[in-house]
């Protein structure tokens, strides 16, 4: 096997011209015959004991050429990415130049390398002061919701639908006193406010008896999905079935006692307002480094391949189909239920795909520049961090992981120090 290297027009895609030998061609057409010989009928011969001549002559002289690519490819194409010593940062586009009896097959993969980063300014960014104080209205806030959280539901029957009730209703819909297609509906639960309703629908409810029948005049919206009911003027017929309102806990000791590990109110808001402050903490730090890093990623040039960016993309979408996968969906599910198509998906990927790209290009490139090495500490460190997730001896995690598995951790250290060199030294305004 021999190739060439030769640039496209394109910047960062090659061209790898590989040639495999005639002798090579012939041992792919072979392997092809004993691959497929049980499958063929020729008369006079059990299947799998024709010769390959015979079958030739009753099929065609080509009949075992496209098995023999397919067997001569994939590794004739490693062999030749390795050799050549290429960044490859794509699957190969493969292309067929010749393909004939007796003499060389010859075939090109095209393919993305890494493109080169021209880093601009990356120490000492500007980024937008975050505000992690904690305030009393944020303790309040969080208290509510867990006394939202641990309110109940109950009936009522002694007064009139309120704002925030939770309602049970029979409703028709009329338009110029005929009733249309979808507006009629039997023990729908409604919230009073939540304005899942129409225009003053939920409103006009209040003050509603259980058993009342009310007329509600309405008038549907201008950009309503339903093109025969835009801003037209309707009449709900609407009977109360059921009234139910959210009662919250008091706000108190026994309060504190039910939802926490603490005895008294004060006790347990000093609690929230510690674990506010961590979250804030982690916001406010995690927003520092999205901004920084994105400004050492505006300040950089870089020429990205298509090629690369497909690649991406074509990754994205794989993930995306596993995480279906697991929730029991198919990809062609997906896709019946919501209307979308493999190319449109994919279109809509594209922009994080290049961001995704670009983030990964400049941090290995800040990495690159700062002349970041991983010790034999910090890969450690971090094997054992897997060990302990997986509950597993860290000898055995070693034993699992191969030498491309281990460069890739250690690439990804070296980055992580690299987001952390520039979230450092990012200034704060």
């Amino acid at each position: 096997m021999s190739f060439k290297v030769e640039q496209l027009e394109e910047k960062n895609m090659v061209k790898l011209v590989i040639e495999a030998s005639a002798e090579e061609f012939e041992a792919g057409l072979n392997a092809a015959y004993n691959k497929n010989k049980n499958k063929i009928s020729v008369p006079g011969f059990r299947k799998g004991k024709a010769p390959r001549k015979m079958i030739e002559q009753l099929y065609g002289s080509q009949i075992f050429f496209e098995d023999a690519a397919n067997e001569i490819i994939p590794d004739a194409y490693a062999d030749a990415a390795k050799e050549s010593g290429l960044d490859i940062v794509s699957q190969p586009k493969v292309s067929i130049e010749q393909l004939e009896a007796g003499k060389p097959f010859i075939f090109a993969a095209e393919v993305a390398v890494r493109p080169e980063v021209e880093l601009g300014e990356y120490k000492g960014v500007e980024v937008t002061k975050a505000d992690a104080e904690v305030t009393d209205a944020d303790v309040e806030e969080e208290l509510k919701k867990v006394q939202d959280q641990n309110s109940r539901t109950v009936s009522v029957e002694d007064r009139a639908v309120k704002d925030g009730d939770m309602t049970v209703i029979d409703f028709e819909g009329f338009i110029d006193g005929e009733a249309f297609e979808g507006g009629k509906g039997e023990n729908y639960p409604l919230t009073i406010g939540s304005h899942s309703f129409i225009d003053t629908f939920e409103e006009q409810m209040i003050g509603m008896n259980i058993g009342e029948e009310k007329e509600l005049n309405v008038t549907f919206p201008e950009d309503y999905h339903a093109e025969n009911l835009k801003g037209k003027p309707a009449t709900f017929k609407v009977t109360v079935k059921e009234i139910k309102e959210k009662q919250l806990p008091e706000l108190d000791d026994d309060f504190a006692q039910d939802v926490s590990d603490f005895d008294t109110l004060a006790e347990y808001k000093d609690d929230l307002k510690k674990k506010i402050a961590e979250r804030k903490e982690s916001e406010a730090k995690a927003k520092k480094e999205s901004e920084a890093i994105e400004k050492v990623v505006e300040a950089a040039k870089m020429d990205i391949p298509q090629a690369m960016i497909d690649t991406q993309v074509n990754r994205m979408l794989e993930d995306f189909a596993m995480r279906l996968q697991q929730q029991g969906l198919s990809v062609e599910q997906y896709f019946q239920y919501t209307g979308m198509t493999a190319d449109k998906i994919m279109e809509e990927m594209k922009p994080e795909a290049v961001k995704r790209i670009k983030n990964s290009l400049v941090l290995e490139a800040v990495a690159k520049a700062e002349n970041i090495e991983v010790s034999e500490e910090e890969f450690e460190a971090e094997l054992q961090k897997m060990a302990d997730m997986y509950k597993m001896e860290i000898e055995k995690i070693k034993e699992f992981m191969q030498d491309a598995e281990a460069k890739q951790m250690k690439d990804d250290i070296a980055i992580q120090k690299a987001v952390e060199l520039i979230v450092s030294s990012a200034v704060e305004k």
